[in-house]
């Protein structure tokens, strides 16, 4: 699905006349020939990130302009994963995780999961001691097939599942604070209408976003444990608040 080239901190995904639907900074539905993803350097304070991007990718001798995701994971951390029709490059780090405590009672009785009870009732935890950049899940995930307006953005919804049930076995949340999809299909490929779980397209997006971002996580953590949960990282978030429920 990609031709891709890392060069300068920048990982380029160059496919030809691509349909690519982005969940990132300026994002949306867009045709281009490439989509990016840029490593931010420690203690970043770029607030102009249309400037920003376009020196990052002129710097890195990039001509070609499309979605472009940001993070604090160096580019050597990139892994490619490949089955069947489907394409998933990944970055991931979970300096930031984003917790989601669930217990037994949906009323919101009951005791907050173990994970969260150092940030039980504090809804937002931050530790301003880290000494590197914030962490992101980055995923592109692209298929051969031409799929229907409402399939690309089902894949970007089949990439996060996949992406928040990995993060779930290995770090104890579903995400971090700043993860991001990118999903992308060939119009000139077959049509497929459907990109759920149960299709080919889908089924082989999960496999593929799972073993990505499996790998990405041990390039990156080879020489430190992965943190399990706010409590041994250096930020994130706890969503412990309780919402009213009602019947309809």
């Amino acid at each position: 699905m990609f031709e891709a080239t890392r060069r300068d901190g920048v990982c380029r995904l160059v496919r030809p006349n691509t349909r690519w639907l982005s969940t990132g900074y300026a994002g949306g539905e867009s045709p281009a020939d490439a989509a990016f993803n840029v490593t931010v350097p420690e203690g970043w304070p770029e607030t102009d990130l249309d400037a920003y991007i376009e020196r990052r990718l002129s710097a890195a001798g990039f001509d070609e302009r499309g979605p472009t995701l940001l993070t604090g994971v160096g580019q050597e951390h990139a892994r490619r994963a490949r089955f069947g029709p489907v394409e998933v490059v990944a970055t991931a780090g979970v300096s930031n995780p984003a917790e989601l405590p669930i217990d037994d009672d949906p009323s919101g009785g009951g005791d907050a999961s173990p994970a969260s009870d150092a940030a039980a009732g504090d809804g937002r935890v931050e530790r301003k001691d880290r000494d590197d950049p914030v962490g992101t899940v980055n995923v592109f995930v692209g298929t051969t097939r031409a799929l229907e307006p409402g399939a690309l953005p089902n894949l970007v919804a089949v990439a996060a599942e996949a992406k928040a049930a990995t993060l779930l076995a290995h770090c104890g949340a579903p995400g971090t604070t700043t993860d991001a999809v990118v999903a992308a299909c060939d119009p000139a490929g077959d049509p497929v209408t459907f990109s759920g779980s149960a299709t080919e397209v889908g089924n082989a997006a999960r496999v593929c976003v799972r073993d990505a971002v499996r790998a990405s996580l041990d390039s990156r953590y080879d020489a430190e444990p992965i943190p399990r949960g706010v409590g041994e990282a250096r930020y994130g978030v706890v969503a412990d608040d309780r919402a009213t429920v009602s019947p309809i």
